[in-house]
């Protein structure tokens, strides 16, 4: 997820001025009061800030992008996110959306899981799928800040 290796060098530059720009974001002590709703940051990289309630898997959709990274970051809650190789995701449920920069997918036949407990964050690449939201137990109000980092 957060460095994709192409040979002997890495795909992409993490430490570019987008990037710095997006950690700095998220480094805000206000992430919690900030209301729902697209934020400018600058360098094209703009934050969503989502408050939702997080979903059972079966009502989340695999999706993935073609110009901008994910940068997700719990600030409150947990939710579940399953994880794929965007290659293995060749069922499409809903076609891209250039205006939203999103594709849907099928469930795909092999995946994996993580956790994301408030604090943490997952850098996600173009190709990188991805289907976030996932109640871990049980539904919960969560907080989301999105950072979308332009390709």
């Amino acid at each position: 997820m957060l460095y994709v290796k192409n040979g002997d060098e890495y795909k992409y530059n993490y430490s570019e001025k987008k990037f710095r720009l997006a950690f700095e974001f998220l480094k805000r002590k206000d992430l919690a009061d900030l209301e729902p709703g697209k934020y400018q940051i600058g360098e094209g990289v703009y934050a969503n800030v989502l408050h939702f309630n997080s979903k059972a898997w079966e009502d989340a959709k695999w999706e993935a992008h073609d110009r901008y990274f994910d940068i997700q970051y719990i600030v409150k809650g947990r939710e579940y996110m399953g994880l794929c190789e965007r290659a293995l995701l060749t069922e499409v449920l809903t076609p891209y959306n250039s205006e939203k920069d999103v594709i849907h997918f099928k469930d795909p036949a092999d995946y994996g899981k993580v956790v994301l407990n408030a604090g943490d964050f997952i850098v996600l690449a173009p190709e990188d799928g991805h289907k976030p939201s996932v109640s871990v137990r049980e539904s919960l109000p969560n907080i989301k800040v999105v950072v979308k980092v332009p390709v």
